[in-house]
């Protein structure tokens, strides 16, 4: 940088109200007491660093508070001289600097050491002006030999930062280093000078390993950490003493220091790839993640951990229940990494291992009321059970059984987990089925949930086949539905209620005689009197026969869950199917089938009376009706016979195929494809290339460079796309943006071309932001030749997915002095950058769509003929990815529903439903449901649908 360039500052806020004169400054310099110098002091500084430099103050400070002995004064003097304008308009050093440089050189041979070691901290804010520190340079060097080891660390610090500017002001910096270091007792000194020798020579830190390489293990933590920064550096030039540095970095495995523990795990994998130095690095990484702490840092070394298994799979496979026990970890994001690890690692060798752990894992929450997060736990040991049982058959019969036992668990993600572990188990594994049934079929009475009952009554009427199952299921759903006909028993017990309440009678009589009642007139015309009292006790009675003690299913049915009352129907329907297809016993037979039809008429009396909290909907009592009817009509209507007992059973299986092969292709598009190599390539050895400490580069980074991964190709048609024209071609000042995304910045690199025949003075480019958009930069005050040209760089944060407006001005100063100014055309952001295409389960989707509060709904009217072509053209404006099955989309159909989800960079999740029809006009109508946590990527998404709609229009004339 050169030395006439200005720093650029932070700008700090004043109040330009209550701001002094430059004369009412020089007043407080000159006659005000230490407090009043300290404060006009503080108020110099800040409006130096807003762009008011007040040349004329600097004598005055020289004068009146150089000399001062104030500690915290002297303190604030040293923040001036850092901001104050140090050169003149000819870029030469002001002549008043002299006097600074001497104040200085007399702080440096100061006998306080608070002062001294201040003044060194100091140097190093002015390393880039070279013409103020060449004198300071001995003094500098005299302060190495100082009592005060606060007063040497400084003088480290300071002569390293000169160094790293100007290397010829300090031409034997590697010799005084190394005389200081071998003197020197204090650590963090030695830390320093070691960090400095390492930089300026590297031959002579290693000589300093090497002669204290027998106590590295004893020295304080700061100087390991650069000794080990000084082996990885070194070692990447093949360094001979390789060997040592491995067998010192193991030593440095044990050491206390979390920090230096892991920099020797991830330097050790870095500097051999033996299985033994590999599996103690593994070692310390999963013993840093068990004792350690914090969460985040738990989370940080078991993603390196996650990263040597993917380079060394079979030689951490030993160490897999090590990694086990951060299941004990309190935090559930910590489990779900470890968990993912674990399971990655499993293999047929340790599954029965892993699968004993997690099952008594699960024992526990069981046992524990009080355990923290309990049911999340649980459900996340559940589903890593289902993910290992189905890999490894061969524990799935010991552990379907242990799970069936959270069927009746209060929390129902839990239980819902269970229900499809035993379904997929049931459907994957015949030989389980039998067991399976018979031990759902006495877990009914346990269940609670809607959603658990209708997965195990689909269970049963699937895979119930033999005659004594059938039976004994039959006798369980008689028990968990109770007495049958249902309206009769509750009427029952609604009467027996009203008898019981004679005594209540009496009194109403009584009330009637008073006169306080109303007229009502009764079903057969006849006139009788209701007393508000008789009202309310009759609801009361109604009430207490409704919450009354009833079985579980039956509960549910009084409660209006009728979706599972249809799907019981479903399921007697089919046990009696198969009844009648292996029995010969036409009694039994017509018994069974008698005994569902009143089940079912039972449920569908009581949905239309006043028992249930809500009547029963249409699509359940045409379910119901259907279930009714194919039972009347047994064994005359064949087809029906099949839909229900064979093609629900191969939808389930195709379903199933269906998840194993997108996950097939998932994981085959993780992989990592082998690159084809041609037999007339280029060889090039890494081993034979010249090793100079500007090519010298990670092994990881030379195989990003040779597959191309690290780079990001930019084509040149790309670039101009993203180009924003700000003014006019008329305008005085012609203005364009490159708007360019880099992570959560948004850089904007602005080009500026004069098309007037004068200069342009004090040219400054003000930006403003609409949105979570905030300006990082000062915009810079430039002067710009006639018909010239000025690129300007401007960098915004963006801190979440949300759409942006930027916006300003451009103000100059044109001939005599006039002030002119260009509004500029609005850059409108692109949240389609920061939103990525995800996946996510059909449970996590409904989940998400039940908690997120905000939705856009967009209708639908597009003049596309085909269902399939809207829903592409969505994903493309959206970047969201599809999660309805490929199976379930094919075919030619006038309607389609489909589920779509992305995430942003900021981890935002967005939810979109899309249902749509095609007229018969030949358009596609329908609406989009966005939802989200935040209102703006709702909006934003919306706006992109609609934007995209409207150009697949036709123009009309």
């Amino acid at each position: 940088m050169s030395s006439s360039d200005p720093s650029c500052y932070t700008v700090v806020f004043e109040s330009t109200a209550e701001y002094p004169s430059a004369a009412e400054l020089r007043s407080g310099l000159e006659k005000g007491s230490d407090e009043v110098k300290i404060d006009t002091l503080r108020k110099i500084i800040v409006s130096t660093i807003n762009g008011n430099a007040q040349p004329t103050l600097m004598m005055p400070i020289i004068q009146y508070v150089m000399p001062s002995r104030n500690k915290q004064l002297k303190k604030l003097l040293h923040f001036y001289w850092e901001v104050c304008p140090k050169y003149d308009e000819a870029g030469k050093l002001k002549q008043e600097m002299i006097l600074v440089v001497n104040a200085i050189r007399n702080d440096l041979q100061h006998p306080n050491e608070y002062i001294r070691g201040a003044s060194l901290r100091f140097l190093q804010k002015i390393a880039q002006d070279q013409e103020l520190l060449e004198p300071l340079i001995p003094t500098c060097r005299s302060c190495l030999e100082h009592r005060h080891s606060y007063v040497r660390k400084n003088a480290v610090f300071a002569l390293y930062s000169i160094y790293r500017e100007f290397e010829n002001l300090i031409p034997d910096a590697a010799e005084l280093m190394h005389t200081f270091l071998i003197a020197e007792s204090d650590s963090s000194c030695k830390r320093n000078a070691f960090v400095f020798l390492a930089h300026c020579s590297m031959p002579k830190a290693v000589e300093y390993i090497q002669s204290i390489y027998d106590s590295i293990s004893t020295l304080e933590e700061s100087l390991q950490m650069s000794i080990i920064e000084v082996i990885r550096l070194d070692c990447k030039t093949d360094s001979a003493h390789r060997p040592k540095y491995i067998r010192c970095i193991l030593e440095l495995l044990n050491t206390p220091s979390h920090a230096v523990k892991y920099e020797a795990a991830t330097t050790l994998t870095t500097l051999t790839q033996n299985p033994a130095a590999v599996k103690a690095a593994a070692s310390a990484l999963i013993g840093l993640v068990i004792k350690e702490s914090d969460n985040n840092v738990k989370l940080i070394v078991l993603d390196r951990l996650d990263n040597l298994r993917s380079k060394h799979g079979a030689v951490l496979d030993a160490l897999i229940m090590d990694i086990l026990q951060v299941l004990t970890s309190a935090d559930i994001e910590v489990r779900r990494k470890a968990m993912s690890i674990v399971l990655s690692m499993t293999s047929s060798r340790n599954v029965e291992d892993v699968v004993l752990f997690l099952k008594k894992q699960l024992q526990r929450t069981s046992q524990e009321a009080d355990f923290e997060k309990a049911p999340e736990y649980r459900q996340l040991l559940i589903q890593s059970i289902h993910v290992t049982a189905i890999k490894f058959s061969e524990i799935a019969a010991s552990v379907v059984h242990a799970l069936m036992e959270f069927l009746g668990d209060s929390s129902n993600s839990s239980a819902l987990d269970v229900v499809s572990f035993v379904r997929e188990v049931v459907e994957k594994f015949p030989h389980l089925r039998s067991a399976v049934c018979e031990k759902l079929i006495f877990t009914l009475s346990d269940i609670k949930s809607g959603k658990v009952f209708r997965g195990v009554l689909w269970i049963l009427g699937e895979y119930v086949e033999s005659i004594a199952d059938v039976q004994s299921a039959m006798r369980e759903i008689r028990k968990v539905i109770g007495e049958v006909p249902i309206l009769a028993v509750e009427q029952r017990l609604l009467d027996e209620a009203e008898n019981e309440g004679e005594d209540v009678e009496e009194k109403e009589k009584d009330v009637k005689k008073e006169g306080g009642g109303r007229p009502k007139v009764l079903a057969d015309g006849t006139y009788a009197t209701e007393t508000a009292f008789t009202s309310s006790a009759s609801a009361a009675r109604l009430e207490a026969v409704k919450s009354a003690s009833k079985p579980p299913l039956r509960t549910l049915i009084l409660g209006g869950d009728f979706f599972t009352g249809s799907v019981l129907a479903s399921t007697l329907t089919k046990l009696v199917l198969r009844f009648d297809q292996q029995s010969q016993d036409q009694v039994a037979s017509n018994t069974l089938r008698a005994e569902s039809m009143l089940i079912m008429t039972s449920i569908i009396r009581i949905g239309q009376s006043k028992f249930v909290t809500q009547q029963i909907d249409e699509d359940s009592n045409e379910r119901i009706m259907n279930c009714i009817q194919t039972l009347s009509e047994l064994k005359t209507e064949k087809a029906v016979e099949q839909v229900f007992l064979e093609d629900t059973k191969s939808a389930f299986s195709k379903m199933l195929g269906a998840q194993e092969k997108r996950a097939a292709e998932k994981k085959a598009a993780e992989t990592k494809k082998e690159a084809i190599v041609q037999v007339d390539d280029l060889l090039s050895f890494r081993q034979f290339s010249k090793k100079t400490a500007d090519e010298v580069i990670d092994y990881d980074e030379d195989v990003g460079r040779a597959t191309g991964a690290g780079e990001v190709q930019e084509d040149f048609m790309s670039n101009l796309s993203r180009i924003a024209q700000l003014t006019g071609f008329s305008d005085p000042i012609y203005a364009e943006a490159y708007v360019k995304m880099q992570g959560f910045d948004i850089l904007l690199d602005v080009l500026l071309v004069n098309q007037t025949p004068n200069t342009l003075q004090n040219l400054c480019l003000d930006f403003a932001t609409l949105g979570d958009l905030k300006i990082v930069e000062r915009p810079t005050v430039y002067t710009i030749a006639p018909h010239g040209f000025q690129s300007i760089k401007a960098t915004i944060k963006v801190s979440s997915t949300e759409t942006g407006v930027i916006f300003g001005s451009i103000l100059w100063e044109g001939p005599n002095m006039s002030e002119s100014c260009v509004i500029l055309n609005d850059i409108h952001i692109d949240i389609m950058d920061y939103i990525k295409p995800a996946y996510c389960n059909e449970a996590q989707f409904r989940s998400m769509w039940t908690e997120f509060e905000w939705e856009n709904r967009v209708n639908v009217n597009a003049p596309l003929s085909d269902p399939r072509d809207y829903l592409t053209q969505v994903m493309k404006a959206t970047n969201m990815s599809c999660l309805t099955p490929e199976g379930a989309l094919s075919g030619e159909c006038d309607f389609l529903s489909a589920n779509m989800y992305a995430r942003s960079l900021f981890g935002e999740d967005a939810l979109a439903n899309l249902s749509i029809e095609r007229t018969e006009s030949g358009t596609i109508t329908g609406h989009v449901r966005i939802r989200s946590k935040t209102q703006g990527i709702a909006l934003s998404l919306g706006d992109r649908i609609t934007m995209a709609q409207k150009d697949t229009k036709p123009l009309t004339v």
